[in-house]
């Protein structure tokens, strides 16, 4: 691995440096609730950095883009995170959603979409999950069927659940069950639809943080022309992987609080003999473990570094990242909450040590185990696509949906 910058890398560091400290903000913005900070502050800086071609690094001058490699994405992130810039709710759309319409939908499509988003003027949502299935995108029920009047068009429902972002989103893609009789991957058409469709009931789902980031989404008889299809028909699942791809880059892993400011915090709280609870010999050793982990994960995220800069594809190794990440922040949070007590109960960002970081870290990282790929999940594409162990058995591959067993 090479840490260092090359000598054209630290040319765009300047240049980017120098571009984000004449126009990136220097104060943060209070958060109006809809998700991470002002809306309209972020609607703003993002139309900002797309006028400069920062928005999408990646993706091409006529998108909008820079045309620039990976590397230069991950610099201006890196450079980005240093200043409170505002909240970011274009994530799933810019890293999952728009990039599989501009993949699979026609020239009209990718003109009327690409811009908006780009700039922040539209935001979109990922309509996957359901009740029902789990983590087995392939299991969805929500059905698409032809309209009675033979216009072409299609008719939507069923729900979805855990979407991220519904509540305030414009467009979403959604994956839909439109022939039962095949096998459950080979039966699945992906469309786009507009979120203020009267059809369309966006529910928030309460969350034991405060927030609510997911939401239930409940579609009845929601009806969308063939040309919003994205994709071929009953082709959705091979959409859907493309989509996949880009939410294990997009989601990432955990941030927040750490080993470091856990080791600050132990050296402050007193343990049961009076001195300071990082003298405990137990405590010592889990920080000893997170410090590894963080700095496993550190050179991981390194080896994803080198690979961007030398212009390769980095490997499934990343989903290592989210796993590990998710665990430690659990671990760390659940730690440092038993550590303070019964000042562990005061959740109050006033009173609580870290601005109640840790509680957040306690209440925020299960949530992220199952975003972007459930532990489970993960686990299965590093056995199978890193380790080289044998796939699972599907013994549902060859069985129509319809036939499928429900449970009931």
């Amino acid at each position: 691995m090479d840490f260092n910058d090359s000598p054209e890398e630290a040319a765009y560091r300047t240049e980017v440096k120098a571009w984000l400290d004449a126009n990136a903000p220097k104060t943060a913005v209070a958060d109006d609730g809809e998700g991470g900070g002002s809306m309209a502050a972020s609607k703003a800086w993002q139309a900002k950095k797309a006028a400069a071609r920062y928005a999408q690094i990646t993706w091409p001058k006529e998108w909008g883009g820079a045309g620039g490699t990976p590397i230069q994405q991950v610099i201006f992130s890196q450079e980005e995170a240093r200043y409170p810039v505002p909240g970011n709710p274009f994530q799933i759309g810019l890293g999952m959603c728009v990039p599989t319409v501009a993949t699979f939908a026609d020239q009209a499509t990718k003109d009327r979409f690409v811009g908006p988003a780009l700039r922040g003027e539209e935001i979109w949502c990922q309509l996957f999950s359901e009740p029902s299935g789990g983590s087995d995108v392939a299991a969805a029920r929500t059905k698409a069927v032809p309209a009675p009047d033979g216009s072409g068009d299609w008719l939507i429902s069923g729900q979805k659940v855990w979407t991220t972002g519904a509540q305030f989103s414009d467009f979403g893609i959604v994956v839909c069950r439109t022939d039962p009789e095949a096998p459950k991957h080979k039966g699945l058409t992906m469309f786009w639809v507009d979120m203020h469709d009267p059809g369309i009931e966006v529910k928030p789902i309460h969350q034991m943080s405060g927030g609510s980031g997911f939401n239930e989404v409940f579609f009845t008889d929601v009806r969308v022309k063939d040309s919003q299809r994205v994709g071929a028909l009953n082709d959705g699942w091979k959409v859907s992987l493309v989509t996949l791809m880009n939410e294990r880059l997009a989601v990432g892993g955990a941030s927040g609080a750490g080993w470091r400011e856990f080791m600050e915090a132990a050296r402050a709280v007193p343990g049961l003999d009076g001195a300071p609870a990082l003298k405990d010999q137990a405590l010592r050793e889990k920080l000893a473990d997170w410090y590894v982990q963080a700095e496993g994960l550190k050179h991981t995220r390194n080896r994803t570094m080198t690979a961007l800069s030398k212009g390769q594809t980095p490997g499934p190794e990343s989903s290592i990242g989210k796993i590990v990440s998710a665990l430690q922040m659990q671990d760390l949070g659940n730690t440092a909450i038993e550590m303070l007590d019964q000042f562990g109960i005061i959740n109050d960002p006033e009173l609580a040590p870290l601005q109640a970081g840790f509680h957040s870290s306690v209440m925020f990282a299960p949530g992220l185990r199952i975003a972007g790929g459930t532990d489970e999940i993960l686990k299965n594409i590093i056995a199978e696509r890193v380790l080289g162990l044998p796939g699972d058995i599907r013994v549902d591959k060859d069985v129509a949906f319809k036939d499928m067993p429900t449970g009931r």
